[in-house]
């Protein structure tokens, strides 16, 4: 429960998500979910949620080939299903079967 609590500079997370600082700034205009608090001097400040959601979106974009819109499309749909539901795990066995055909062809 610590990590909930604990609070990240834009610096930790590109290193963490190997995103340079402009990306995740650019992000944050494209993607409501992620919209990190501010310090009083202005340093963003992200939480561990943020960071899976910035995790998420790297690997739709640059994994899965999404376009902007259409990951923006695919995180709200995640994000608004429980992550437990019948629809969900679908889309996990969905996308783990295509990337096993992927490595096979």
């Amino acid at each position: 429960m610590a990590d909930e609590k604990e609070l990240y500079k834009i610096g930790e997370v590109c290193r963490m998500a190997d995103v340079q600082p402009y990306v995740l700034r650019y992000w944050e205009t494209e993607f409501p979910p992620l919209a990190p608090n501010k310090s009083g001097g202005g340093q963003r400040l992200y939480t561990r949620n943020e960071i899976d959601i910035i995790l998420r979106i790297k690997q739709l974009l640059y994994s899965e080939g999404f376009t902007i819109a259409g990951a923006k499309k695919k995180l709200e749909t995640e994000l608004a299903e429980p992550a437990g539901s019948p629809k969900a795990s679908l889309a996990d066995v969905k996308k783990e079967l295509r990337a096993i055909l992927d490595m096979l062809a």
